[in-house]
C-alpha cells in the first residue's frame, strides 16, 4: 500500500529538521564540498557529521562521489536549494511580523493612561 503524499511529505520535513543537516544543505547551495570543508563549516564532531550526511543521503537529498581518497557531497536537486530560499523568505517575513507587533505593543504601552 503506498504511502500518502502528506506522510511523505512528514517524512521529508522530519529529515529536514536537524540543525546539522540545514547546515549542511545551506553549505552545498554553494556547489558541491569535500567533506573536510564541509567540517571546516560545520562546529560538530566528524562522526556526528558521519550520521547526519548518511541521513540525508539515504534520503535522496545529497549524493557523494569519491575523488580519490576524498569525499565530495552536493545536492541532489536544485529544488532543495529552492526550498532553503524559500524558508528563508518565510522566516523573513515572521520576523518582520513580530517585530512588528512588538513595536505596536511598546506604542500601546506607552500611549495607556495611568
Amino acid at each position: 500500500m503506498p504511502v500518502p503524499l502528506y506522510q511523505a511529505k512528514a517524512d521529508f520535513f522530519r529529515t529536514l529538521g536537524h540543525p546539522v543537516r540545514v547546515r549542511v544543505l545551506e553549505l552545498l547551495q554553494h556547489g558541491p564540498l569535500p567533506v573536510r570543508d564541509l567540517l571546516a563549516g560545520i562546529d560538530v564532531e566528524a562522526s556526528n557529521l558521519s550520521q547526519q550526511l548518511a541521513v540525508l543521503r539515504r534520503a535522496g537529498i545529497v549524493t557523494s562521489t569519491r575523488e580519490g581518497s576524498t569525499v565530495v557531497y552536493a545536492l541532489s536537486s536544485n529544488d532543495v536549494a529552492d526550498l532553503l530560499r524559500a524558508a528563508r523568505r518565510i522566516l523573513t517575513d515572521m520576523i518582520a511580523g513580530q517585530g512588528e507587533l512588538l513595536a505596536e505593543l511598546r506604542e500601546a504601552e506607552h500611549t495607556r493612561p495611568g
